[in-house]
């Protein structure tokens, strides 16, 4: 049930023992300074070198994150994750001189030493999109400027995540027994699920109430994020900073453009669920603190991490057995941390560690929703643990654009083994209407987020003037749009946008909504092709981030930057509000 952290680093003499390495390493690389492009030795020895050291900080900076996110409290797991981050500068420091010695030298040169240097060809993608991004580059000392303030520019994340997660307290509610509880950010969602409007409204309530009375604080850590993010894109010469956020995800302008509109033309879909909500609720308004109660749930919420466990590899057998083998090497062999503790960090993420595995944080709660996040998580971890086994640790790193894809697609299958599998008539309902707010959740209301993190960026970058009241404001209309008029949209529901770490990951939350289109795609052609098509999916998996996002997909028949893949997800979603509306007569 908890992390084997001895599976990075056997103890502190081993993690020093690899930071000091590491340092030697990057002094090593830093002696091509100024020669790195005179032979295509010596850029091959570089990139070799670099690899290593990438390695080796990836293990150091895990194994001080998983630690501190274990107790965010903790004054020693601080200060080995504020070490790790100081050691990511000194890296970012010493390497800062590679691309712009790649980007201003002779193109023709670099192209000719990847042609006639076999041995290069495991850094051909990263040596070409360096050149490809010539324009975006800057002289090396405003490289190294910009590398030197790297950890400056994470502090309002950081200073968010301490606030939000160690030292909140949000107060106590009833629950439904009439009992006294703390209400935390982990059990948050367990309250906003009850049958009994008066603990979901108690702990909508008192979760915003806290909010509000930090959101000018909180309000100036985003601001100062979004400039951040604004001024460096302006230095790096992109047009916007959404630009430079596409482009990073091997994406375009397109893909977002053509997300949005789709959205636009086909909103309606949300109000019907919207409405089909109200209707089965039996409530003559719907307040915001109604959306997550399953109006077909019956008794008490619980399962054991056995069950949920056995429910994801049931799930996924569809998969394989080379599939869900690895499913199983992640349960047995200590790759989740699994139950919610005081000051754990809260929420779920996979982080991969290369040459190790994949490790998947969780606050599991017992509820049925927690195989869910489970699945999930893991559709990170097989990825990751695919892309690690059959690439160097540079063409590895998959972007985000790929990543929620796998991740969405476990979900997918869950959900559609779990329907097909159900006999009782009201559980299938319930299912199926989880799966409805599951789409709701992933697509309309992630891209709600990225329309308001749009929105903020290019204000920001007009130079407009913004107050805590103008975000709550742009934040409080969105909800009007996404909910429509025959939902009740609560004056509290304005600080929301607080509550979201992932808007301090500029232009992040777009990718769920374009990867649960590509998942929906993926998994219907899973179900209907099988071994064929579930083949070609696992070899788009292995290639990490070897070719460009968009290109990967379309080795899976996906296309991000059609308006068409947006349009087919949302036709999915009526497709099955009208199979619920069947079902329940």
């Amino acid at each position: 049930m908890n992390w084997d952290l001895t599976d990075i680093f056997k103890n502190k003499e081993e993690y020093e023992s690899t930071k000091q390495d590491l340092l030697k390493n990057l002094n090593k690389i830093e002696k091509f300074k100024g020669k790195l492009c005179d032979s295509a030795q010596n850029l091959l020895q570089c990139y070799r070198i670099d690899e290593q050291a990438l390695q080796q900080y990836e293990k150091i900076y895990a194994y001080a994150m998983l630690t501190y996110h274990l107790d965010m409290s903790n004054q020693e797991s601080i200060k080995l994750f504020k070490d790790a981050e100081s050691l990511g500068t000194i890296f970012n420091t010493k390497t800062s001189f590679i691309s712009p010695e790649i980007t201003y030298a002779d193109e023709e040169k670099i192209k000719n030493f990847i042609d006639t240097t076999p041995e290069l060809e495991p850094y051909k993608r990263d040596i070409l999109d360096t050149l490809e991004l010539k324009k975006h580059t800057l002289n090396q000392e405003a490289e190294d400027i910009l590398a030197n303030y790297s950890e400056v520019f994470s502090a309002p994340e950081n200073t968010y995540d301490i606030l939000t997660n160690a030292e909140f307290k949000f107060g106590i509610l009833i629950d439904e027994d009439g009992k006294e509880v703390e209400l935390t950010d982990s059990n948050y969602s367990i309250y906003l699920k009850s049958k009994k409007q008066e603990v979901r409204k108690s702990a909508f309530k008192l979760m915003y109430k806290k909010y509000s009375e930090y959101i000018n604080t909180i309000s100036e850590l985003y601001l100062a994020n979004v400039k951040t993010d604004v001024i460096t894109s302006k230095l790096r010469n992109y047009e916007s900073s959404l630009e430079k956020a596409v482009i990073h995800d091997d994406a375009s302008i397109k893909v977002y453009e053509a997300l949005i509109k789709a959205i636009d033309e086909n909103i309606e879909a949300n109000y019907q669920f919207i409405e089909l909500k109200r209707e089965l609720l039996n409530l003559k308004e719907l307040h915001m603190y109604d959306l997550y109660v399953n109006p077909f749930e019956e008794g008490k919420d619980e399962i054991t991490f056995e069950e949920a466990k056995s429910e994801v590899l049931n799930a996924l057998q569809i998969m394989g057995p080379e599939y869900t083998n690895l499913l199983k090497q992640a349960f047995e062999n200590k790759w989740i941390d699994v139950e919610a503790k005081p000051n754990k960090r809260g929420g779920a993420y996979s982080m991969g560690v290369y040459g190790i595995h994949p490790f998947v944080l969780t606050n599991f709660v017992n509820s049925k929703r927690d195989i869910s996040t489970i699945a999930h998580e893991l559709g990170h971890s097989i990825h990751t643990y695919y892309s690690n086994a059959n690439q160097n640790i540079i063409n590895a790193n998959y972007t985000i654009m790929v990543a929620e894809v796998a991740s969405t697609v476990n979900e997918l299958l869950l959900a559609h083994y779990q329907i097909e599998n159900e006999k009782d008539t009201r559980k299938k309902a319930e299912i199926l209407y989880e799966l409805l707010d599951m789409i709701r959740a992933t697509f309309f209301r992630q891209s709600m987020f990225a329309e308001f993190e749009k929105d903020i960026h290019e204000k920001e970058e007009k130079g407009e003037a913004l107050s805590s009241e103008d975000l709550n404001n742009i934040y409080y209309k969105l909800n009007e749009k996404y909910f429509g008029k025959n939902m009740e949209i609560d004056k509290e529901i304005q600080y929301e946008w607080a509550r979201i770490p992932h808007f301090y990951s500029n232009f992040y939350v777009y990718k769920y909504a374009t990867g649960i289109s590509a998942a929906i795609v993926i998994s219907q052609n899973i179900i209907k092709h099988g071994k064929s098509y579930i083949e070609r999916y696992i070899e788009m998996l292995k290639q990490g981030c070897s070719k460009k996002s968009v290109e990967l997909l379309k080795m899976v028949d996906v296309d991000l930057e059609s308006k068409d893949t947006y349009t087919n997800a949302i036709k999915f979603y009526e497709e099955k509000i009208q199979q619920l509306k069947q079902l329940i007569k």
